[in-house]
């Protein structure tokens, strides 16, 4: 697997990969469900106006599917748990001019008491098979919101994630580094210490990098800033903004960290919330950008309208999807375009 490496988020796509919520766990009643498919459907349909999108339904959904997420979409039809296409999806790696496809293993985040994953766990080489790339599988439990590349060597990880015993017990950072290395191209690690708050709550992941960090450029990274001091990701974004900031990527370069204001709003009614503008997806000459019915939002789109002026920013609310758990950046997985080597 040595030619082979993840490319980053901005690189051109040839599609974009979706779940559809099917009645699982994370949506406890009818209309949780149907708004849930409601938030999911406006992401799908921001993603469309930039390149193609693939929703996976599970078997006899896709007539009420169709209905909302229109024609243009195209869906296929497998079994299906829970509807977060990051983390159950394949990670795409290219090399030579050649497509394949990373089948970390997944086990519920951490096999979480409240998680099924029997179907789940192989969503990743179905899609594979679907886009008709060889597969790679790995023996370490990963989510593709666990990770975040450059595209350069440089990867950003989480302490409670990568090594959380309910995922990878017993293995050490240096054993973690190698697998991940190998299977996505990447030579340098930056571990950041945990996530946010909120995402060790009942539905959280226990701490994805994509909702903290997230890198706009080579040598160039976004960290989710809370400015309140009520809420007690002030501490915390403090701290990985320094630590950030004392950083260089794999090529030796300091990073330039640019601070992206959270949304004003502190609490819902499950307690602190884990909102964050982080959590955007990067598509064909757009950005799809997690909006909350907040002053910040214009905000963050600004910057994010500033760091990629050649894009459209499009505001989608994601309250609903932070309500199950994450955000736009955890319900889409890209699939790089390849070009023909030279």
């Amino acid at each position: 697997m040595s030619s082979f490496h993840m490319p980053p988020e901005w690189a051109p796509h040839e599609r974009t990969w979706m779940a559809w919520p099917s009645p699982n766990p994370t949506f406890t009643n009818d209309e949780e469900l149907a708004e849930a498919r409601e938030a999911w459907a406006s992401v799908a349909r921001a993603v469309r106006r930039f390149e193609p999108v693939t929703v996976i339904v599970a078997p006899g959904q896709s007539d009420s599917a169709r209905a909302l997420l229109g024609e243009d979409i195209d869906l296929v039809e497998r079994d299906l748990d829970d509807a977060w296409m990051r983390d159950i999806g394949p990670t795409f790696v290219v090399g030579d001019g050649r497509l394949a496809a990373v089948d970390w293993t997944f086990n519920g985040w951490g096999a979480q008491d409240w998680a099924v994953w029997e179907h789940d766990a192989k969503i990743a080489r179905h899609i594979a098979d679907l886009a008709g790339v060889p597969v790679h599988s790995s023996a370490l439990v990963n989510e593709g919101g666990g990770i975040h590349v450059d595209g350069e060597g440089t990867v950003l990880l989480t302490e409670t994630v990568q090594l959380d015993p309910d995922r990878n017990p017993g293995r050490t950072k240096a054993e973690v580094e190698q697998e991940i290395h190998a299977r996505i191209g990447t030579t340098k690690a930056i571990w950041l210490p945990r996530g946010l708050t909120g995402d060790y709550g009942v539905y959280g992941t226990r701490g994805h990098v994509d909702i903290v960090a997230a890198f706009a450029a080579p040598g160039v990274v976004l960290v989710h800033s809370q400015q309140d001091p009520a809420h007690p990701d002030h501490e915390l974004s403090k701290q990985l903004i320094a630590q950030l900031k004392g950083e260089t990527d794999a090529k030796g370069r300091p990073l330039e960290v640019v601070e992206v204001p959270a949304p004003t709003v502190l609490k819902d009614d499950e307690g602190w919330v884990d909102y964050s503008y982080i959590n955007h997806y990067l598509c064909n000459d757009g950005v799809v950008l997690c909006s909350f019915d907040d002053p910040n939002d214009e905000v963050a789109a600004g910057i994010f309208r500033r760091l990629f002026p050649g894009r459209t920013v499009q505001l989608v609310d994601a309250r609903t999807i932070f309500a199950g758990g994450g955000g736009i950046h955890c319900i889409t997985q890209q699939q790089p375009e390849i070009t023909p080597a030279h």
